[in-house]
């Protein structure tokens, strides 16, 4: 079976433009299942069957491997698996009616409206500093980015005057974000006012420094959204993420197509942006539960 695994790793370097982070991961994970593999029998993929795979997912819960871990595995042998089938390497896919452990189904976790505006009114200073994390905030809400892709813009990147900026996403795939008219009024005054007494002699061209005048950290950008989340009174842990759940939850609440937010968040397949319609659905429910007579 390694000849087969070294032929998909091949495939999604030069097919998916996939990170190298990525990458590694599915080679961790498909070697592990390999081994699994030859001591179970199953050496050609033919004779790979969804007990098979069941199996080799008890093996991963006996080993203690968290219910997250044991679906992120999944997700690696399905996309192994639907490469033989789809290359003709095999005459059928084993993962297919293969169910993920339950946390793979987990709702993410968002912000209401009020605590998003009580986030983004957090930094009422004038310093530099609150001048570029109004920015910052406003920003993450506005366009749903990771924080990679955030920390990683440079000044050219964003387009004011028409209202957009480009990101580069995970597997180096660029992608147009629209901004809001609140995250550009921002920034403009960011870039007008705070960056300049931020920026070195050395000018790095990021869009967001730190007071060395170098680029922001991810570090650095966590713990500021903590910092300002206990400045707006918000009790409960938020993350970079915690903003980008919270953009595509309250796009699709709004009305938002599911296509145009799997573009804004640069989703690959439109399943990983799906989770958001389950986010929709139970804050529904729980609507229901609370003020209908026989809720």
């Amino acid at each position: 079976m390694e000849q087969y695994l070294d032929l998909f790793l091949n495939y999604v370097t030069v097919e998916k433009g996939l990170s190298k982070n990525t990458l590694d991961a599915y080679g961790r994970d498909l070697s592990r299942y390999l081994d699994f593999l030859e001591r179970d029998g199953a050496t050609q993929p033919d004779a790979i069957t969804p007990a098979v795979v069941m199996r080799y997912l008890v093996v991963l819960r006996n080993q203690g491997l968290s219910a997250r871990s044991r679906a992120r595995a999944l997700v690696s042998v399905r996309m192994f698996h639907k490469f033989l089938y789809g290359e003709k390497y095999a005459k059928g896919n084993p993962t297919i009616r293969v169910e993920a452990p339950r946390s793979m189904h987990a709702l993410p976790h968002t912000l209401s409206m009020q605590d998003v505006e009580s986030l983004l009114n957090a930094p009422t200073g004038e310093e530099p500093g609150d001048q570029r994390d109004r920015a910052i905030l406003e920003l993450f809400y506005a366009t749903g980015l990771r924080v990679s892709e955030l920390i990683g813009l440079s000044l050219r990147e964003v387009q004011l005057e028409v209202g957009y900026l480009m990101t580069m996403g995970k597997g180096s795939k660029q992608r147009i974000v629209p901004l809001g008219e609140a995250a550009i009024e921002a920034i403009r005054d960011y870039l007008q006012h705070g960056r300049p007494l931020l920026a070195s002699k050395q000018d790095s061209g990021h869009l967001f420094l730190n007071r060395f005048g170098r680029g922001l950290t991810r570090q650095g950008v966590w713990k500021m959204i903590k910092r300002r989340a206990i400045q707006a009174g918000i009790s409960k842990r938020i993350t970079p993420h915690t903003l980008r759940h919270s953009f595509a939850t309250h796009l699709l609440e709004n009305g938002a197509d599911l296509r145009a937010v799997q573009t804004m968040l640069g989703h690959a397949d439109i399943s990983t942006t799906q989770i958001y319609t389950h986010v929709t659905r139970e804050r529904l429910k729980k609507l229901h539960q609370q003020h209908h007579p026989r809720g």
